[in-house]
């Protein structure tokens, strides 16, 4: 099963595109959704409502928010509810590190190996 991502608004424009370049030129893209690109889900949404989408839809979340999105997932989670996962990307990380960490991810992990954890890109 081929993994997807709910990218969050706070990623730069430039990761955006670097995935959408990506995708034009491989065999195995990247299933990426962004936030304010779904309806359920505009520009501005709380980061609970985040989770709250991506659990129910299945996608781990994309982010650099390492300052509050951890204790929001910590409250999230002590809730019952679970998470898909979240992948913070780490400061100064190059671009091309971070697409092909997210297609390697997508394509060779199985969904329960993130399930409800914050795991730092790479």
């Amino acid at each position: 099963m081929t993994l997807a991502y709910l990218l969050d608004e706070n990623l730069p424009m430039r990761v955006v595109r670097a995935i959408q370049r990506f995708n034009l030129t491989t065999e195995m893209p990247i299933d990426a959704l962004r936030v304010g690109n779904v309806s359920e889900l505009p520009l501005g949404a709380d980061d609970q409502s985040v989770l709250i989408w991506a659990e129910s839809v299945g996608r781990i979340l994309v982010s650099e928010d390492k300052h509050t999105l951890p204790d929001h997932l910590d409250r999230h989670l002590a809730m019952g509810r679970h998470c898909p996962g979240v992948f913070l990307v780490r400061p100064g990380i190059g671009l091309l590190e971070v697409v092909e960490f997210l297609s390697l991810v997508a394509h060779l992990t199985e969904p329960f190996e993130w399930r409800d954890r914050v795991s730092f890109i790479p």
